[in-house]
């Protein structure tokens, strides 16, 4: 399978997180690899932040795919309407929806907001574009939410729970690894299009030298315990342990 047969597989969110997908690593990755190597490949539960944050993708980026949640009625996640309709999945609450939807007007009220997602002077982004290279010995995935060919910006929308303490919230959850392995992928600067999920302020975080220099190092680190756990023969990970001085 060639590289193109590859990417239009990958197109598919079936396939991009299925067993297909599976064969390369992503930025998804990086925090277990850092942290718990050995349980880097379990499925963990999603989350309602999760959930939140993948509707307002969808409904800027792909509303013709919303009917994919499913969405109660409910003030909370305790109560016998959300237990019984939900059938023990995780599903949005319509207060949430509701926010959601407010924060996406929000953002696409915002003149250069819209233009940066959508395009301008006739010239069409593309949304959720898959691309694959290798990066320290291994293969790794991005699906970018919008590539902006015109402004060369790989641009991806975050949810904050605290807009003025996103650039640690950057450091926490891997977007500086998260930014790295984009402009490897793509050639382009990264830029966060941020909502706080509370205020409904935005901002615009570009990123420095450092703040890439940081995500490098995180992806070297990642690279070497994928390589040390995964694929250097007769290793015992239950010899494994880490030494340093305090």
């Amino acid at each position: 399978m060639n590289k193109e047969q590859i990417l239009q597989k990958l197109k598919n969110d079936k396939d991009y997180y299925g067993d297909f997908g599976n064969q390369f690593l992503s930025n998804s990755h990086v925090g277990k690899l850092l942290k718990d190597p050995l349980n880097v490949f379990k499925q963990s539960k999603p989350s309602p932040a999760f959930l939140v944050g993948g509707y307002f993708h969808t409904c800027i980026l792909e509303p013709d795919k919303l009917e994919k949640f499913t969405v109660i009625p409910s003030a909370t996640r305790n109560t016998k309407q959300y237990k019984d309709m939900s059938g023990g999945e995780l599903c949005l609450l319509q207060h949430e929806v509701d926010t959601i939807e407010l924060m996406r007007d929000k953002v696409m009220a915002n003149d250069i907001c819209a233009d940066l997602i959508m395009g301008t002077n006739g010239k069409l982004n593309d949304f959720e574009v898959p691309m694959i290279t290798e990066l320290f010995g291994n293969q790794w995935k991005g699906k970018a939410d919008i590539v902006n060919h015109s402004e060369k910006l790989v641009i991806d929308l975050k949810t904050t729970s605290d807009i003025d303490k996103f650039k640690w919230s950057a450091s926490k959850f891997n977007y500086d690894s998260q930014a790295y392995i984009y402009s490897k992928l793509f050639g382009y600067e990264m830029l966060f299009i941020v909502i706080d999920k509370t205020t409904h302020q935005i901002g615009m975080f570009d990123c420095s030298p450092q703040f890439y220099e940081k995500g490098e190092d995180k992806i070297r680190r990642a690279a070497e315990a994928y390589d040390l756990f995964y694929k250097t023969k007769d290793f015992d990970p239950k010899q494994y342990f880490i030494s340093k001085t305090l």
